[in-house]
């Protein structure tokens, strides 16, 4: 089973951020050009929070807000669930499934290397169920 290290190291390198003082809409608009859903919020280089499409919906368009006028930090998630890059893609499906997130950060050192969506490890996870298949029919060919 592959680690939070290696899926990342077939990603893009960094994490897409934003800081907590930019404006919803300039987030907003980094992850339709990045075609991305979500976005760490980093002051320096530490992680204050995640900014997701589901946070906007629920915290902006559902309360009549205007994403121009409010800040990143006014709607972000602030308690973060992270992942360290040792992690396996079974543990990270786990701990989606028991938080309810869509979106893991992996940090080390406490530091953003990368994050990781529930889109990257379901494709990890069939990959794996498709090699293991063929293992098993050669196996029975055989």
């Amino acid at each position: 089973m592959k680690t939070a290290r290696q899926l990342l190291a077939e990603k893009p390198p960094g994490a897409v951020s934003i800081a907590p003082t930019a404006s919803v809409y300039d987030a907003l608009k980094l992850m339709a050009e990045r075609d991305i859903g979500a976005l760490v919020v980093l002051e320096g280089e530490t992680l204050v929070g995640i900014l997701s499409e589901r946070d906007y919906a629920r915290k902006v368009i559902l309360l009549g807000k205007s994403s121009r006028e409010l800040q990143v930090s006014e709607i972000m998630t602030e308690r973060v669930v992270c992942v360290g890059p040792e992690t396996t893609v079974e543990q990270g499906m786990s701990l989606m499934t028991q938080k309810r997130c869509r979106h893991l950060p992996v940090l080390e050192d406490k530091r953003v290397i990368g994050v990781l969506s529930i889109g990257d490890l379901v494709k990890e996870t069939i990959s794996e169920q498709q090699l293991m298949i063929a293992q098993l029919e050669s196996y029975i060919m055989s």
